[in-house]
Order: C-alpha cells, then structure tokens, then sequence
C-alpha cells in the first residue's frame, strides 16, 4: 500500500502498519468479522497463506517466528475462529515465541451482548499472552500495532493479541504512524549486576563438578557462539533443554546432549551430580528436574535468565 495523508479505513491502517513491520507473510483464515482486513490485503504486498483451520495458522506463525527469528502473525475472524487460535497461542507463551495475534470482533455496540459469534478474546486469552489489546478507536491502531511488534519481540518474546471490532476496521481516519515506542511500565531490559558476575566466576573456580544447563533463551538471544566459547573456556560439559537443541553442537566434545525424561542418562547424571549448575536461559522444566527437592540437591545453581519472574519460582 502506497503511504497517504486521506482517511481510510481501520482495517487498511491495521494492514499498512504489518507492512511498516516488514511483514510479508501472514497466516489467516476468512470470516465475517475479518473480511474488512482481507479487503485490504488485496491492496497489499503481504502474502496471504491460507490454513485449513484457524489452529493451524496459529502454528504456523509460530513455526515461522522459530525458524527465522522474527514476528509471526497470524488472523482468524471472531467468536470460533478466534477460539481456533488458543492453542497456537499457548504454545507460543510457553516457548516463548513471539507472534502477534490479529482478530476480528463483533461491532463494538454489540460487545457483551452475547451476539453472534462474539467471546471474549481479551479474557479467555488473558493467561497465555504477554499483552493484549481491544481496539475501540481506528485512530489508535498505529500505535497499537508498534506496541504489539516490540512487545512481542522484546525481552522474553511471546504473543501478543489484538482484538478489533468489525465497525473499528470500517472507521474512517487518517492515520499517524509512530516511529518510536515508549510504555513507562515496560521497561524488557534488566539491568547486569557485576558483582553477581563476579561471584559466578568464584564458584566455577572453587567447584570440581561444573555443568551447564541451557535452554532456548540462548537461541533467542542469538548467544549460541558466546556459550560455546565459555564452556571452552572453563572446560564445563553441555546439557541443553528441547528449547535449547543446536544451542551447543552436539558434536562437541564437551557436549551430553539433552536432559530430563527424554534426555540422555550420561546428561541427566551431569546436571543431578553437578557441584556446579549453571543454568542459561532455561526455566526449570518439570519435565527435567522431576522433584525439584531432589533435582541437583547437593548443587550451587546460578540461575541466569531475562526474565526476572523465572528465578526461583521453581
């Protein structure tokens, strides 16, 4: 779509801001309450691929994200469809995988009336996203859709829902289009403590039995290199999570493999009889420690990870 200072609908400002985000693909199934976004994809460069089921755009914009590194996106109409995508969705928040969510709604007047093909999108998807929007005002969708991207892509990626009724995407305006992104109570980037750097270093030189435990943190933060060249370093042996295979090659010496009840024995016997667990990027998986009481119990574990909310909630 070529830029231009004229009003136009919701739903052409919606498409435009994907294509100022680079996107040039997106997973979306029709129906009533997203046809006005389909209509505008027809002016657009994006690539439409069309799922057999709302489900499995949501995987597949979920498998995109993983195999490039950048935002997927998916679209599904409202009421079924968009109940269609919760499991793609969840399966993004649980691996951390960004995706921004496009969903028709039901016109605004008609919200919370039990109309046809209306749920709540915001609330059913409330526990499994890392933010959500519903949209009342096509003048706000510029700023919406750059929220979205950067809190998708930021900090511990994940996804992210935007809900926009059907006379929302038909609102006439003429759109403004942020630059940047400013949320005061957003702030992904946690500051680095020195002094707990240093005190890694002391417990690699006092212990006898070190093991890293990686996860997909390190794919995501493109470190793969950086943990390669520490355990090299300091001769420490490798396990990694699902999430974190190919982090470490697995060709390397240095390298057991992956832990927990599909891992390797030699793996889980390093990372349960470690003196040292130094634990990059992973999130303490039930399906690797078991009881944690039990898990590495005569271990120091440093827990590193972006998100704050990880460290000890296992």
């Amino acid at each position: 779509m070529k830029e231009t200072h004229k009003a136009i609908k919701g739903a052409e400002v919606a498409i435009k801001c994907l294509e100022r985000e680079g996107i040039k693909q997106i997973f979306a199934y029709p129906g009533g309450a997203s046809m006005e976004f389909h209509q505008a994809l027809c002016d657009s460069h994006i690539e439409v691929i069309l799922p057999r089921h709302e489900q499995g755009g949501a995987f597949a914009a979920g498998g995109f994200a993983r195999a490039t590194g950048r935002v997927g996106v998916c679209m599904a109409t409202s009421g079924p469809g968009a109940t269609n995508l919760i499991s793609g969705i969840a399966d993004a928040y649980m691996d951390s995988v960004p995706i921004v969510v496009l969903t028709g709604q039901i016109p605004s007047p008609l919200i919370g009336k039990t109309a046809f093909q209306e749920t709540d999108m915001i609330g059913m998807t409330l526990p499994i996203v890392k933010h959500s929007y519903l949209v009342m005002d096509a003048a706000d969708i510029p700023r919406i859709v750059k929220e979205a991207f950067y809190i998708a892509n930021s900090g511990r990626p994940g996804p992210v829902v935007i809900d926009v009724p059907k006379d929302v995407q038909q609102q006439k305006v003429v759109p403004e289009y942020p630059e940047t992104v400013s949320i005061r109570s957003y702030n992904p980037m946690s500051p680095t403590d020195h002094s707990d750097v240093d005190k890694v270093r002391e417990a690699i030189r006092k212990c006898k039995r070190p093991c890293v435990y990686a996860g997909g943190g390190i794919i995501t933060g493109n470190a793969s290199n950086e943990l390669t060249e520490f355990a090299h370093s300091f001769n420490i042996p490798v396990v990694t999570t699902l999430m974190g295979i190919g982090s470490f090659p697995e060709d390397d010496p240095l390298s057991l493999k992956f832990l927990g009840m599909h891992g390797t024995v030699y793996g889980n016997n390093a990372a349960n009889e470690c003196d040292l667990l130094l634990c990059f990027g992973a999130r303490f998986d039930d399906r690797v420690t078991g009881p944690v009481k039990t898990f590495a119990k005569h271990s120091t574990i440093v827990h590193v990870d972006i998100d704050r909310s990880e460290i000890n909630k296992n």
